[in-house]
């Protein structure tokens, strides 16, 4: 594992156009109306990038590659180790920068994933659309314009993934998708965006201290890691029979990271049987560590062995937990990277 500010800013050579590669996924941006009147992925990344006005007058060349075509919600961490492991060879190439378009229902997880796996200076940016291409005002063009300028700008280098959507230029770690149809859904609740795009150029604002990045685990190990929301009343009945299941468990607690004082007992035994981080459910903030004092407050959950999750919500949380766990890190080391990547070491 690493953790460093990445400050270098590197120009492309002045005799040569900066070059961008774009990986397609599939998603809300590549979908037309099949015979039913319902969209579904049917556009290549090469019918994208010709779909977009004014492209070509930026003078940054773009080569595709047609990885997948799903939705969203079926990309798979596996999808995802592949798409890592051929992006990492396309920058070998001295590719000044990489694009992802995918589906938008789990950008904030699988940004965050290959946010995790990439330890270059390159920019990976993922876009994608909220509304279909088949929709009036269409954002798909707009977002993958945006999302080419950037991957191709210096001002990106060394911020690791991005998310760009509706000219905002989000951090992997920070970035949430927060409404259901709004083109306006992706947010950064703590810190807010790194910056925006005006003009063509990336702006950038502010910029993380550190970020984590895991190497790879090894291909055929299979990991299981679960979410579990607490909610008003929660009897604990989805606990039961998961610690002979699961490699990990994620607890998207109450506020600053409660749960209710009868799952106590059971979350400690499963903490002493597998790794058991604690978030929150709120959306935003940090769980916190010695505030309450009560049975199921924050601090109790601690001192039996659950792992504060910091900043990171639920989703990241699980994504980082399942990364180490496939890469085979013991249970100190994790409590120790989760410190750094939590926002709190």
């Amino acid at each position: 594992m690493s953790d460093s500010t990445r400050e270098t800013h590197l120009s492309a050579p002045a005799d040569r156009s900066r070059r961008v590669v774009v990986f397609g996924l599939g998603g809300t941006i590549a979908m037309t109306a099949d015979a039913t009147g319902g969209v579904v992925p049917a556009l290549s990344a090469a019918d994208l990038v010709a779909a977009v006005p004014g492209l070509a007058d930026t003078g940054i060349e773009v080569r595709v590659e047609d990885f997948r075509r799903v939705p969203g919600a079926s990309l798979t961490i596996d999808d995802l180790a592949a798409l890592a492991e051929a992006i990492a060879e396309t920058l070998d190439g001295g590719i000044d920068g990489v694009v992802v378009t995918q589906g938008t229902d789990t950008i904030e997880e699988t940004a965050y994933l290959l946010d995790l796996a990439h330890a270059g200076q390159q920019p990976i940016v993922v876009t994608g659309a909220m509304r279909n291409p088949t929709m009036a005002g269409a954002d798909g063009p707009a977002n993958l314009l945006a999302a080419v300028q950037v991957a191709a700008a210096p001002e990106a280098r060394g911020l690791g993934t991005l998310v760009v959507l509706a000219d905002e230029i989000h951090a992997a770690a920070r970035v949430r998708k927060t409404h259901s149809t709004s083109t306006a859904a992706f947010r950064s609740p703590d810190g807010g965006p790194l910056g925006h795009v005006v003009e063509g150029a990336a702006r950038i604002l502010n910029r993380p201290r550190h970020r984590v990045t895991v190497p790879a685990p090894p291909p055929g190990r299979t990991v299981e890691v679960a979410v579990l929301t607490m909610t008003l009343g929660d009897s604990g009945v989805l606990l039961d029979g998961v610690a002979d299941r699961l490699d990990g468990l994620v607890v998207a607690g109450f506020g600053v990271g409660h749960v209710p004082a009868g799952l106590v007992a059971r979350l400690a035994e499963l903490a002493a049987a597998m790794p058991v981080v604690l978030a929150s459910r709120t959306g935003a903030g940090s769980v916190l560590a010695a505030t309450y004092g009560f049975a199921g407050s924050e601090s109790d959950l601690l001192a039996r062995g659950l792992i504060p999750a910091g900043f990171l919500d639920p989703l990241k949380a699980r994504v980082l937990l399942h990364r180490l766990l496939a890469l085979g890190v013991d249970p100190a080391e994790i409590r120790a990277v989760f410190g750094t990547a939590s926002g709190h070491a």
